[in-house]
């Protein structure tokens, strides 16, 4: 189990309205949680990543990290590299930062969690990476015996450190609220690659309730598992990179993911 080095930030805690608004809006963000030093750092190991995937031929392990990749045009597509702490341990670093691992403590309710994901987003300018609507709560809970809500809420925070500049036409991030007050709705099989993303709609959700967000590099979002979300093709000049690390209750999740060192436990003091 590897134990948190505190940070020098004292002002961690979520306070009580950011707690109600995870719970009933279905996200928070935290404005400029991450400074421009840490962001360069992030972005110079993504810049690592790119580079490893331009000599891979296929989705693969390679180095400790996932690499799920695609074809456009003739060009090669990184969709997500799973697991990118494992060929780049500041990205683990990162991962277990007590500026995201204290707010995911009181949202999950536990002292010790799971890092499940240390996930690399890329979206370059119309490579057609696209997420189609869809719960966190479809990836994590695979079928019978893959996922248990332990605490009765999810078990499960998904956090997003926006790397470059998120705009409206970068393809960024639209989240449905009070969707996470629907529980597990069914979307359907949803294909990233496909222009007909989504196969269902289910009775409570209004694509025209959607809110877009907009953030600048080192501001980082908190969701839960049921919170709607999409994000469509990136059609700006500049990238829209963004880290993911996602953290679960201990003994909810029950499947393996790949990458070297992949669902690590951390002790939050």
């Amino acid at each position: 189990m590897d134990t948190l080095i505190p940070h020098q930030e004292t002002e961690t805690r979520l306070h009580a309205q950011e707690i109600e608004d995870f719970f009933e809006t279905g996200w928070i963000t935290r404005k400029a949680l991450f400074d421009l030093d840490e962001v360069d750092r992030m972005r110079t190991c993504f810049d690592d990543l790119e580079r490893m995937a331009a000599n891979l031929a296929a989705t693969g392990l390679h180095s400790g990290s996932h690499f799920v990749l695609g074809q456009k045009n003739g060009q090669q597509v990184i969709k997500r590299v799973v697991w990118a702490g494992g060929s780049q341990p500041y990205l683990l670093q990162v991962g277990a930062d007590r500026r995201l691992t204290v707010p995911c403590s009181q949202l999950l309710r536990s002292t010790v969690l799971e890092q499940i994901l240390s996930q690399a987003h890329f979206k370059r300018p119309y490579d057609g990476v696209i997420f189609g609507w869809h719960q966190d709560i479809q990836h994590r809970d695979k079928g019978p015996g893959t996922w248990d809500d332990v605490n009765g809420s999810g078990s499960f925070v998904q956090t997003l450190i926006v790397l470059d500049e998120m705009t409206p036409d970068s393809g960024p991030l639209m989240f449905v609220p009070g969707s996470s007050r629907w529980g597990r709705v069914d979307f359907g099989e949803h294909d990233y690659d496909s222009p007909g993303y989504i196969h269902r709609k289910p009775p409570q959700f209004r694509e025209e309730d959607a809110i877009t967000i907009t953030a600048g590099p080192g501001d980082t979002l908190f969701f839960g598992p049921y919170t709607a979300h999409a994000s469509f093709e990136n059609r700006s000049q500049h990238y829209r990179r963004v880290l993911i690390n996602g953290y679960a209750c201990p003994g909810a999740n029950h499947r393996v993911y790949p990458g070297d060192g992949s669902c690590r436990e951390l002790s939050v003091d």
